[in-house]
């Protein structure tokens, strides 16, 4: 059985009931062995492990894809570079909130390649989003970003952080 077929079976599975899952408190006292304890606490634990394995098909389709982003100091500007092919500008989002950049978007799947039988299909279609925290000497309010052949460029200025002030006093006299 392919990967992808293991995938889609793992995904429909529909979750146990509690019911399920516990032994009643009848059973439980019926067994009286080491070896029958022993072994009940191994199948609660094989049935939490599948449990948390175990996802919906609304879990995978709905799950937001992270963007992959090149970080580096340039100098005088941090900059931070990814690759987003096939998002337009109107499509993106980036806002900065408490030294927090976020940039969000979405690749949406064409009309031509849905429903074909694939080989491989390694592309992410859907929402992503990435945060990135700021370091503390960037300027946040002259951030500016550009997107070329499929490369979003993010440029984030150094602020001029003054290391040393002469502070005047005047008497009071």
């Amino acid at each position: 059985m392919s990967f992808l077929k293991k995938l889609k079976n793992d995904i429909s599975e529909t979750e146990s009931t509690e019911e399920e899952i516990d032994i009643s408190d009848n059973a439980k006292k019926e067994k009286t062995t080491g070896l029958d304890r022993k072994q009940q606490r191994e199948e609660k634990k094989e049935i939490k492990l599948k449990q948390k394995s175990e996802k919906t098909t609304d879990d995978w389709l709905g799950a937001e894809g992270q963007l992959a982003v090149d970080v580096f100091d340039a100098g005088s500007e941090f900059c931070i570079q990814a690759p987003i092919a096939g998002v337009s500008v109107e499509e993106l989002d980036i806002s900065v909130e408490n030294e927090m950049l976020t940039i969000k978007g979405e690749r949406k799947k064409s009309e031509i390649n849905k429903d074909k039988n694939y080989f491989y299909q390694e592309c992410y279609w859907g929402p992503f989003s990435r945060q990135i925290i700021l370091p503390d000497d960037a300027d946040s309010n002259k951030i500016r970003a550009s997107l070329q052949k499929g490369i979003l460029t993010i440029r984030v200025p150094r602020a001029i952080i003054i290391k040393k002030k002469k502070i005047s006093v005047i008497s009071g006299d």
